[in-house]
């Protein structure tokens, strides 16, 4: 190659170079002025805190332009009420919806059923599941005949009404409610018509595989799905949302019942602590807060209320244990049936439920013994700590009264049953008034045999 063919080569690439860094800011540009993907992920009962959450979320994506909403659920179920207004949102919404139940090995039973099909896409990972939408009481307790028909025929009604409306499976929206049925990804998505869109091995399978497509919103319009490299923008739960979401579970919900009643418990029993009562009040507001959510059955509700009123009283009375044994084996047995659901992620199990009690126990056990050796002490004032104590006596004492005794940094009238003399050490035995009845103190013995007093 010549040097005016070397120079040639340098100053092309210089050119390409410099053309590259004009318009890399431009490509930049206008991917950064793609409406962008909101992802965000629900894994936790549907409650009052997971409906705000993927309300906002929603208004977010319609104030910001999205392309595409997609809610990641994982959900065992919830409450109704929560549902419906999740469901409400999603219909509102000017943005596309899609829920993708997943990873792999996750579901969406029950309300997480239908919230999936009322979604504008309801897609699905290999190996997940939804169903099993059949109603039960809030409280966990076998609701009569009427109360149960009705309850299922409302909600089969309105999973109808949804399936309907979004041209699903009409069939078997009401079966997973009215027979509690559950289907698969493969059952969902090769049923006729079909129970959802598609199914998708990750995020990114997703978005590509709706690249492009067509989707019916609830008002009939039709809108095409721009999805390709768009910007994904990952939305998080705020922290009073996530500390909502994290109470909502049967063993925080216990741990803070059984602390929130020890709290109140030691501020009735120190009153003035104050910590300890604001503590429990806290404890015993947000416990309550999860049993709303939950299935809780009430005969073991109070079983574990029982059981920790013995306990209670082991710490204010002398009763030995008795009463800690009690109150530990009731709050073993309300535990165990303490919430009324058969899923698994809604069960308290034994390993959770004989630790807490072990851990209870303790505390309960510590308590009681302070309060023994509270009771046991020898008091220090009043006319009853004069008792045993010991003096000296300054003018003679006798039956007939008349001595002075110096005690306890004061000067007493003093008898005695027999005579004293001045200068004798003494100790108190009784007090009637301000007169004391004192007795000559012994001196301690020496035991030869063992070099010690007695």
């Amino acid at each position: 190659m010549t040097a005016q063919g070397s120079r040639l080569a340098v100053g092309l690439m210089v050119t390409a170079t410099a053309l590259s860094w004009l318009v890399r800011p431009l490509v930049a540009g206008q991917a950064s002025d793609r409406p962008a993907v909101h992802v965000a992920e629900v894994d936790a009962l549907i409650q009052p805190a997971s409906a705000e959450f993927i309300k906002q979320t929603l208004n977010r994506a319609d104030a910001a332009d999205a392309a595409l909403v997609v809610l990641v659920l994982r959900t065992p179920g919830g409450l109704v009420d929560s549902t419906r207004d999740i469901n409400t949102s999603i219909i509102e919404a000017q943005t596309p919806v899609v829920v993708y139940v997943g990873p792999s090995g996750a579901r969406a039973a029950s309300a997480g059923f239908l919230i999936t099909i009322a979604a504008d896409v309801a897609a699905m990972a290999p190996g997940t599941h939804i169903g099993a939408a059949h109603p039960v009481s809030g409280t966990g307790e076998a609701m009569d005949d009427t109360a149960a028909e009705k309850a299922a025929s409302d909600v089969a009604a309105y999973a109808r009404s949804l399936a309907t409306q979004r041209r699903r499976n009409v069939a078997l929206a009401e079966q997973a409610v009215t027979n509690s049925e559950s289907f698969t990804e493969v059952e969902a998505l090769e049923s006729e018509p079909p129970l959802i869109d598609l199914v998708a091995d990750d995020l990114d399978s997703l978005l590509e595989t709706l690249d492009g497509r067509a989707v019916t919103r609830w008002d009939g319009s039709t809108q095409i799905l721009r999805t390709a490299g768009a910007p994904i923008e990952h939305i998080e739960m705020n922290w009073r949302q996530r500390l909502l979401s994290a109470i909502a579970h049967p063993q925080i919900a216990v741990l803070l019942f059984s602390l929130g009643t020890l709290g109140l418990t030691i501020e009735l029993w120190t009153p003035g602590a104050v910590l300890p009562g604001v503590a429990g009040g806290l404890c015993l507001l947000l416990a309550f807060f999860a049993f709303q959510i939950m299935p809780i059955n009430y005969v073991g509700l109070l079983l574990v209320v029982f059981g920790l009123v013995l306990l209670i009283l082991e710490m204010v009375t002398a009763a030995f244990g008795v009463l800690a044994a009690g109150g530990v084996i009731s709050m073993i047995f309300g535990l165990a049936m303490l919430i009324d659901s058969p899923a698994p992620e809604l069960q308290l199990g034994w390993p959770f439920i004989l630790s807490t009690m072990l851990a209870l126990a303790a505390i309960v056990g510590f308590l009681a013994r302070l309060s023994l050796r509270a009771q046991r002490r020898r008091p220090v004032t009043g006319t009853a700590g004069m008792i045993d104590e010991s003096g000296e006596v300054l003018d003679d004492v006798g039956p007939g009264g008349g001595g002075r005794v110096s005690t306890h940094g004061e000067i007493w009238s003093a008898i005695a049953p027999e005579p004293i003399p001045r200068g004798t050490r003494v100790r108190v035995v009784a007090i009637d008034g301000m007169t004391l009845t004192v007795s000559p103190e012994r001196p301690a013995v020496a035991d030869p045999a063992q070099g010690v007093h007695i």
